[in-house]
């Protein structure tokens, strides 16, 4: 049951209750003929709303209240609980009431408080959710704090590779196939900017990436290839080195006093759809640019 709250949202309920009994009343209902006749069209059309129309076909349109606006203050509350009441003796007034209340709790604003690292990611998360789930989401958000990165450590291993050239060659061809793979899906990714990473973050989180797709393609090509394109930003934004080594996960960006392991913080992220929070490229980017000088 969807709550209405405009007119274009109308509930067809004689669809929704194939029992023959009304399950919710919104704001606007338009009862079938079928339904009408298994409540009672002496009792639908007795309702206390605002309007009551009965249309020559039998159906019957209910209006509780003379705009939707305010459908989720108390008195709209208290007149949408007396009407279904009135069309279901055999539900608790006290009880609809209750419950209709609970639901516009869950409707009042929350101010969004997000950790600053991950704020323009986690502000795309709430209008993903149903009205009724949204608030409460940014509560859940508000609180969430993302791990501090461990994917770096003080001092660079020595490059084991033989022609480094050549690996970091392989490296932009990784970075490449990414954005081949993802321009159409995320624009941004072709300006390889802070940015980008954040429109990564929230299409691999809308998409549940990690969930949708196999390890062996996620292993074997997208967390290499987003290994390679974080690396390279790392590079052209921080100014920072590649430091190629035979393992994957062990090649480094050195940048100031600090190396960073792109590869390894890719294979993490790349782990469940929570991980894409805990480990957003976002936040990894701006640890790094925090630790720059």
């Amino acid at each position: 049951m969807v709550e209405a709250s405009s007119v274009d949202r109308a509930v067809d309920h004689s669809e929704e209750n194939e029992d023959g009994r009304i399950q919710e009343v919104s704001w606007l209902n338009i009862f079938g003929s079928k339904l009408v006749e298994s409540v009672g069209r002496e009792r639908i059309l007795a309702t206390p709303a605002h309007l009551v129309e009965e249309f020559p076909n039998g159906s019957v349109l209910l209006v509780l209240r003379p705009t939707a606006a305010d459908f989720d203050s108390e008195e709209a509350r208290v007149a949408q609980a007396r009407a279904h009441v009135h069309l279901r003796p055999d539900l608790d007034f006290d009880t609809v009431l209750r419950t209709l209340r609970e639901r516009s709790a869950a409707l009042v604003p929350v101010e969004p408080r997000f950790h600053p690292d991950v704020a323009p990611f986690l502000s795309r998360l709430p209008d993903e959710f149903a009205i009724s789930e949204r608030q409460r989401k940014i509560a859940e958000l508000n609180a969430f704090r993302p791990l501090e990165p461990e994917e770096w450590i003080p001092a660079a291993l020595p490059s084991d590779v033989a022609n480094p050239e050549r690996v970091l060659t392989s490296y932009g061809d990784l970075s490449e196939g990414l954005v081949a793979a993802l321009h159409t899906q995320v624009p941004s990714i072709m300006d390889e900017t802070p940015e980008s990473l954040t429109e990564l973050d929230f299409y691999f989180w809308r998409e549940n990436f990690p969930g949708r797709y196999t390890r062996e393609l996620i292993d074997g090509h997208t967390a290499p290839a987003l290994g390679a394109y974080l690396g390279g930003m790392l590079v052209r934004q921080l100014g920072g080195t590649w430091v190629p080594r035979q393992k994957l996960e062990e090649s480094q960006v050195r940048i100031g006093k600090r190396v960073w392991l792109p590869f390894l913080r890719a294979r993490r992220y790349m782990q469940s759809r929570q991980s894409l929070l805990d480990y957003s490229l976002t936040q990894f980017f701006r640890e790094a640019e925090r630790h720059q000088g």
